[in-house]
């Protein structure tokens, strides 16, 4: 975690287009400071599943824990289930 922020850190320092901004800002006399919030989450994998290439290809179900849907919440992106879907709620 520490060299993933340090790493996200280098990468805005040694940003050229961030520091052309950044002087401008000052330039018309504003100091400036940035503040970035990042949230990152670790979920272990589950093994792959082998995929039979001689068996038709059916659509994908995904799964969404609770964790996911409040992220894509704040996103203000909703999923809905499709009709005729097994996880569908009923009207």
């Amino acid at each position: 975690m520490k060299q993933l922020g340090e790493a996200i850190n280098d990468s805005i320092s040694d940003s050229e287009q961030i520091a052309e901004v950044i002087s401008r800002v000052r330039a018309d006399g504003y100091d400036i400071f940035v503040v970035l919030e990042a949230t990152v989450g670790f979920n272990a994998r589950e093994p792959e599943a082998v995929v039979d290439e001689s068996s038709p290809q059916s659509e994908p179900e995904l799964h969404i824990n609770q964790q996911d849907a409040h992220f894509l919440k704040s996103l203000r992106i909703s999923v809905e289930p499709k009709p005729g879907r097994k996880n569908e709620k009923p009207a």
